[in-house]
């Protein structure tokens, strides 16, 4: 993984409209997550992979999605799809878009909703196109799928103008997937999320294995197409540099549960949560050459979660009543939401 180490004084975006995102407490939110819960079944027991995930995203925002490989962050994605395979199953909770609830939907509802009012936009772009299909034949069936009654000029015609808009020639639609690169390919992925223009779009994930240069011009595209559609964007991946550049705000995850959400300024100033100020403390810095700060101990195994707070064990805050009673999420005065016994009193 490339890092790109950044302050979020040279955020583009989230400098731009995190506080207004958070001022704006009338706006009604285009997504709602509410106490959503992933449980996978296995052999070795139970694993709760989400746990009581709850958060919202008005119109035009961004939001990161951060935190160490295993804590829910896919999972997450998959469960707001309905793409969940056994021995996973969705447990509870509501994922609104709109006012249409994809938890309630039937199979064939949630076909259609896909696309037209979520889209995935899969990690791993290489392996994500059929290699022997051309590309104009999948951003067409893509349409197909959901208005079977339009007619194949005006299919086409959206699909170029959805390569255009990704600053891909007209040209690749006549291409193969191993005809382009890994960055046209990412682009390409992205032109599918944004065939329909939904409501929101959920990012997986969208810069591994590119270089840096290749990294910002996906960001930047998605960042463009963003605005053209005024799509919510949730942005998953581990690069804090990336988010500090192109998120409005942050949500930090660890052991299937949401620990803190803040404005992207916030998270990088002033984050509460240990676990947050350990990723943040984590990154490289100018200031300290040579010096690197990593968080003790390993994400815990979902099996055998520790009593209380999860990330008691490696916590350099922890307080006694940590390993035998778990926090729950509460607001703060400043409108952030934090999962941490240091707060419980402010909140």
């Amino acid at each position: 993984m490339t890092m790109i180490t950044s302050t979020p004084t040279t955020s583009q975006s989230g400098s731009r409209n995190a506080t207004a995102a958070f001022a704006a407490t009338d706006v009604t939110p285009v997504l709602r997550v509410e106490n959503l819960e992933v449980t996978y079944y296995t052999d070795l027991g139970r694993a709760k992979a989400l746990d009581d995930v709850s958060f919202t995203l008005n119109a035009g925002e961004k939001m990161g999605m951060v935190g160490e490989s295993g804590s829910g962050k896919s999972t997450l994605a998959l469960a707001m799809m309905r793409m969940i395979k056994p021995p996973g199953r969705i447990e509870a909770g509501r994922v609104l878009v709109g006012d249409t609830d994809l938890m309630s939907l039937s199979d064939e509802g949630m076909r259609l909703a896909r696309l037209s009012k979520i889209a995935y936009i899969p990690q791993g772009a290489m392996n994500s196109l059929n290699p022997v299909t051309r590309i104009g034949a999948q951003l067409v069936d893509a349409i197909k799928s959901h208005m079977p009654k339009e007619s194949r000029s005006s299919i086409e015609e959206r699909c170029v103008h959805a390569l255009k808009s990704v600053d891909l020639d007209p040209s690749v639609f006549r291409m193969y997937a191993h005809e382009l690169s890994g960055g046209m390919k990412q682009r390409v992925c992205i032109a599918i999320g944004i065939l329909l223009s939904p409501q929101v779009i959920i990012a997986d994930e969208p810069t591994s294995a590119l270089d840096v240069v290749t990294q910002r011009q996906v960001m930047e595209t998605i960042d463009r197409v963003q605005d053209q559609i005024n799509a919510a964007v949730i942005l998953i991946g581990h690069d804090m540099g990336l988010m500090a550049q192109f998120v409005d705000k942050v949500s930090v995850m660890y052991a299937g549960r949401l620990v803190e959400v803040s404005t992207v300024r916030e998270m990088f100033t002033e984050p509460k949560h240990p676990y947050a100020k350990a990723l943040i403390s984590s990154l490289p810095n100018l200031d300290n050459k040579g010096v690197f700060q990593g968080i003790p101990g390993l994400a815990p195994s979902l099996l055998r979660l520790p009593t209380g707070c999860a990330f008691h064990p490696r916590c350099a805050s922890a307080m006694p009543r940590c390993s035998v009673e778990r926090p729950e999420v509460t607001t703060l005065e400043s409108g952030r939401r934090v999962a941490c016994h240091l707060y419980t009193e402010e909140a």
